[in-house]
């Protein structure tokens, strides 16, 4: 009777201990999500206090007080001016950066179905920046007539036809071959740098300012009137791309299976590469060049909430936020009063992760 009794339990405890197991990888994914909620906000709060001026607890809540007309923070003075005209568009703009590269990159791994795919390994933020620089040295009438959306709209528009050419190239028979992809994407790079260096040699020296700071990548430039646009588009460049997180799930099973699930991937498809050109045209047009880290983020993301979209697209937006806060932070103390260009210090954690990647892969798969 006993041994019946337990014969009969196994197989609801073992179906009990099924259902639990997605239950508790949900939950741990909320969790996780909130807790990279909470490490943006850090990162955020850190790079207003943070700098040649310091501000104090305080100061800083005084100041966004301030700001948003809720009191009078006319006794900080100096400070601020310091947070609300320089440190509060500063830090808003490396957070949606950050957001909007990470979460880019999430979303064409999971396009691609590939860890490698990255909007600087395929050349899309280089056609980005190369649309912008070719408005700041061969177009300046353009700034006049679109005033701050001008450059948002070129890095658009260029990162939208780089990503375009080399998905119509990686393509064959209705799929998309992921070494080609790759390859398109050095191409590209090579080519845009090129051309980047031409308009460079055409410039004057006032442009050529502009164009280093384009190649290496800041946020030091950052004020309301010049980033608010940009980061206008970011966030809803990055707010949509948010919603893509279940047909990207089905899309991990492989396309004829999404398609079984009811997903219309070739719809899915354009919105991501939409998206991620809307996304990364508006953070180069803003920041530069700032490589890596739709790359790296995804990757430390999903090694704590595995694949599930539904997890990975928002932690990466706010890892990716604390990540390029914390990037900031650094190129703007460690030499002060210098500044590292932002691109440097992202490349300097970037690198030696994918040197990583790819060993670990090549361990996984059985080479050498």
């Amino acid at each position: 009777m006993n041994g019946a009794g337990a014969a009969g339990a196994s197989p609801a405890g073992k179906a009990d201990g099924a259902a639990a197991r997605p239950v508790s990888r949900e939950r741990r994914g909320r969790r996780l999500v909130r807790m990279a909620a909470g490490l943006a906000f850090l990162a955020l709060f850190a790079g207003i206090m943070i700098g040649p001026v310091r501000l104090g607890v305080g100061e800083v809540l005084l100041g966004l007080a301030g700001a948003l007309g809720l009191a009078d923070a006319s006794e900080l003075g100096f400070k601020a001016q310091v947070l609300q005209t320089v440190r509060l568009p500063r830090v808003l703009l490396a957070a949606a950066a950050g957001a909007a590269l990470s979460v880019s990159g999430a979303v064409m791994q999971g396009m691609f179905r590939n860890p490698l795919a990255d909007p600087g390994l395929i050349g899309v933020s280089a056609g980005g920046a190369l649309a912008a620089v070719a408005v700041i040295v061969l177009g300046p009438g353009l700034l006049a007539v679109f005033g701050g959306f001008a450059l948002p709209l070129a890095a658009f528009l260029g990162s939208l036809a780089t990503t375009g050419l080399i998905y119509r190239v990686s393509q064959f028979d209705g799929r998309v071959v992921i070494p080609v992809m790759l390859l398109s994407g050095v191409a590209a790079n090579a080519l845009a740098g090129a051309l980047i260096g031409y308009l460079t040699f055409l410039s004057d020296e006032q442009q050529l300012r502009l164009l280093t700071f384009w190649t290496l990548g800041s946020v030091g430039a950052a004020s309301w009137q010049a980033s608010l646009p940009a980061i206008a588009v970011m966030v809803v460049a990055t707010a949509l791309a948010l919603r893509l997180a279940r047909p990207l799930n089905a899309l991990l099973l492989g396309e004829d299976a999404a398609m079984h699930l009811g997903v219309e991937v070739a719809t899915l498809k354009r919105r991501s590469v939409l998206l991620t050109a809307l996304g990364v045209g508006a953070a180069v047009s803003a920041c530069g060049i700032v490589g890596f880290l739709g790359l790296v983020t995804p990757h430390l993301v999903r090694l704590l909430t595995g694949p599930d979209h539904r997890f990975v697209l928002p932690a990466s937006a706010f890892v990716g936020a604390a990540l390029m806060l914390s990037a900031d932070l650094v190129a703007r103390t460690v030499v002060g009063p210098a500044e590292l260009p932002l691109g440097v210090v992202t490349a300097m954690v970037g690198a030696p992760f994918l040197f990583w990647l790819l060993q670990r892969r090549r361990g996984a798969e059985g080479f050498g």
